[in-house]
């Protein structure tokens, strides 16, 4: 089983909010998801970002591979090194 770690929509319409989750990469975008590592809420200003860090490095460390936006967001919240891809 392929582990992702990827955004899911949440919030009503012109107002998303997301969930940083950790799913198997067949899983639907807004489907099952096996455990919520944190959300992301771009609307506000600056955007709100919460992980759960513990978390996060669990399933990095178990080979779970994060997509762009995640790689993104982890970046901002000191997760995952700069330089580091």
């Amino acid at each position: 089983m392929a582990v992702k770690i990827r955004l899911t929509r949440m919030g009503a319409k012109k107002a998303p909010f997301y969930r940083i989750v950790a799913t198997d990469s067949r899983k639907a975008r807004d489907g099952q998801y096996i455990e919520q590592i944190g959300y992301y809420d771009p609307t506000k200003d600056p955007s709100v970002i919460k992980v759960d860090k513990e978390t996060a490095e669990k399933w990095l460390n178990n080979g779970a591979q994060p997509t762009d936006t995640v790689r993104r967001l982890f970046k901002e919240v000191g997760l995952i090194e700069r330089g580091q891809k």
